[in-house]
Formats: structure tokens, sequence, C-alpha cells
């Protein structure tokens, strides 16, 4: 297992720490698993706070993966996407399809309201999950505890973080 560095962003107007359980949920399951929490943040879902908060871990080399919770919905206010797509140099399509068929699984066509997305920027991950408890603990245990192992097999995220970056 290699320890990635990840940082955690909880978009919304709302929370605060005491009420942020998607993010806290998130905490605790990237530190089980042996990664490194750098950070822990609630943005204002506002896009240029969040494409702000993205840029700046992109350029700062500290962080491998940041995992954002909340505004992916299809609101006024849900800018999520729209910041995130804004900063990829390469989108992941992949990661918000198979989030939503497994999110299927458990709340039927509901899944369909569900803008989750991932990329790359520079050599960082970037993933953007609905901000229910639910969504949070579906996207880590079905997904991204195994695409951040460096163990899983036969390939993962983890393993090609060191290439990322290559032009």
């Amino acid at each position: 297992m290699v320890p990635l560095r990840i940082a955690i962003l909880t978009i919304s107007d709302t929370r605060t720490d005491a009420t942020d359980e998607s993010g806290a949920i998130l905490l605790e399951s990237a530190r089980a698993a042996g990664h490194d929490v750098i950070e822990k943040v609630i943005v204002k879902d506002e896009r240029p706070a969040i494409e702000a908060a993205l840029r700046a871990y992109v350029a700062s080399g500290s962080v491998d993966v940041v995992i954002a919770t909340g505004g992916t919905g299809v609101t006024g206010r849900d800018v999520t996407p729209e910041a995130f797509e804004a900063v990829y140099e390469k989108a992941l399509p992949g990661f918000g399809e198979l989030f939503r068929w497994l999110s299927y699984a458990k709340i039927g066509t509901s899944t369909i309201q569900s803008r989750a997305t991932a990329g790359v920027a520079g050599a960082t991950y970037l993933f953007a999950l609905p901000g229910s408890k639910g969504a949070v603990k579906d996207a880590w245990d079905e997904i991204l505890v195994h695409q951040l192992d460096s163990r899983t097999k036969p390939c993962n995220f983890a393993e090609m973080l060191p290439r990322l970056a290559e032009r």
C-alpha cells in the first residue's frame, strides 16, 4: 500500500465542521485505508471559490487526490461539476458512469440527478461526489478505496500517479 496525499472538500453554503457528515465519512475512510489526509475544508458553493481551491491544490504539488462532496445536483446553486470541468486537463467519464451504475442498484432512476465527475489536472486526481452520506459511502467503498490502492489489480489510479504529469 502506497499512501496517497488526499484533500477533502465539502462544497456547501450551510455545512459546518460539526454538521459535515459526508466530509467526516471521507476523512475517516481515507485514513482507515492508510492514506494521508492533508486537509479537510468547507468551500462555499460558488464556482470561483471551488476553482481556486482546486487550482491551488494542483499547483502545490502536495496533494495527489482531491475528493469533494456536495454541489453536484441540478439546482441553481449546484456548480461543482462546472468548476471541476474548468480545471480538468483530462476528464475521467468512466467514474461518473460507474458511480451512477452502482447507485442505480440502490436508489433507482433517482441516480440520473447525480452529476458526479472526475478528472486529472497536472499530477492530481479530482473527484466530485454528491453530498449525501450514502453517495459518499458508495463512491468510496465501491470505487475509490480500490482505485486509490496501489495493490488493486489489474490496474489502479495510484500506480499511474507518477506518470500523470508526463507530456
